[in-house]
Order: C-alpha cells, then sequence, then structure tokens
C-alpha cells in the first residue's frame, strides 16, 4: 500500500490551515503540502509539487473538497487524473474515499451531474441565442472598422499616411487595420 499524502489550503494569509493539517495528520498523511492561494486560481505551487510525488498505490487526502478543485468539474478531471496513475483520492469532511466501491460511486455521480449541468447551460445558450436572432438581434460585439472610419483610413493611406499612425489616430490595432485595408 502506498502513501497518504495530505494538501491543504486557505485562500488568504490571514486564514489559518491548523484545522485542516490536524485532520490530516489524524487521517495519517506521512506529509502535507499548504498553499496560500485562491481556489480559482490557477498557480497553486504546492499542490504541483504534491503532484510529482505522487505515486501508483498513494492516496492523496483534502480536508474537505473544495480544497483541490476550483469547480466540479474541474475536480472530477483533476481525481480522473488520478485514478489514470493508480493514485485514489479521499476528502475527509465529505467522507469520500475513491478506493471504496462507494466512494468511487459517488464521484461517479458527481460527474453525471457536472456533465447534466454543463448540458443545461448548453442548451439555455443554444435557445437564447435562436431567440435572439429570431428578433434580428446579431451576437458578437460591434465592429471597430465601420464603413466611415475604413473609408476615412483608406483616404489617410493614399495620402501618404503610414499604416501605423493611421492605426493610432483611428484607435484600432494595426492587425485590424491591416485585415479591412486588404
Amino acid at each position: 500500500m502506498g502513501e497518504l499524502l495530505g494538501y491543504a489550503r486557505v485562500s488568504t494569509a490571514e486564514q489559518t490551515v491548523d484545522a485542516q493539517s490536524d485532520a490530516l495528520r489524524a487521517a495519517g498523511c506521512s506529509r502535507i503540502w499548504i498553499d496560500t492561494a485562491s481556489g480559482a486560481t490557477t498557480s497553486r505551487p504546492e499542490l504541483d509539487d504534491l503532484l510529482t510525488h505522487l505515486r501508483p498505490g498513494d492516496t492523496l487526502v483534502v480536508w474537505r473538497l473544495d480544497r483541490l478543485g476550483r469547480s466540479l468539474p474541474h475536480l472530477l478531471q483533476t481525481v480522473e487524473s488520478f485514478r489514470e496513475k493508480d493514485v485514489a483520492f479521499k476528502s475527509l469532511t465529505e467522507a469520500i474515499d475513491t478506493t471504496t466501491s462507494g466512494g468511487r460511486l459517488i464521484f461517479s455521480i458527481f460527474g453525471a451531474i457536472a456533465e447534466f449541468e454543463r448540458n443545461l447551460i448548453r442548451e439555455r445558450t443554444q435557445v437564447g441565442l435562436t431567440a435572439a436572432r429570431e428578433r434580428g438581434r446579431v451576437g458578437g460585439r460591434p465592429p471597430k472598422m465601420t464603413p466611415a472610419r475604413i473609408k476615412q483610413a483608406k483616404r489617410m493611406r493614399d495620402s501618404g499616411m503610414h499604416l501605423t499612425e493611421i492605426a493610432e489616430v483611428i484607435g484600432v490595432g494595426r492587425t485590424t487595420l491591416y485585415r479591412h485595408l486588404k
């Protein structure tokens, strides 16, 4: 059997990680990695380091699910990557342990819920876009280069002005200007 490796995270330096660390030690973790970072951030150096230490047969242990994942889909993706490496996952507060059939069942249910949520969002978005189109509304941001601006840019170019200067005067990027003056 592999090692139990713990991961704890707090969002700000003012918060304490003591309760998480105590619970992880009590669960038998031989080592604990601690990050101070928002759950929404992708930069978590201690978690990255921990992931390099995981070996087949090991179990990553967290105090609560939200300490590891930014969202349910992110959490599911992370735990699935563990499974592919023969690494188990355990959350103490939610009593989830992927080394047991019950823990795997709970994670399968989470996966189904996340997929259902994604499908609902996709369906609602499509219905909204269709309704907007039927009312004559076109999506996307308005173009920066209106016909009047294109005409002005062509006059400026024909008078010998450099394209970089034209882009600056009109207030668009050079790439946008080049695309419209082809």
